[in-house]
């Protein structure tokens, strides 16, 4: 993913990333809200994602873990 930047807001608690995508804002919703295409590029590269949890709706949360090359496991959320 292309990061242009990215601005952190620790009394909102949000994070705003900026990028460039050669997508339709159609395709990218429909990848953010499907957690095994979005597991297709979360992360760096040789690092794949697992979503465990994916709730897109208000207050709703998401949890994965990403797996590195010698199966050492990154969680997230």
């Amino acid at each position: 993913m292309p990061v242009t930047s990215g601005e952190t807001d620790a009394g909102n608690l949000t994070f705003t990333i900026v990028t460039e995508l050669d997508a339709t804002p159609e395709r990218l919703w429909q990848m953010w809200a499907d957690p095994r295409l979005l597991e297709q590029w979360w992360g760096p590269p040789g690092y794949p994602a697992t979503f465990e949890e994916h709730d897109l709706s208000e207050g709703g949360k998401a949890s994965y873990f990403m797996t590195g090359p010698e199966g050492e496991k990154f969680p997230g959320r």
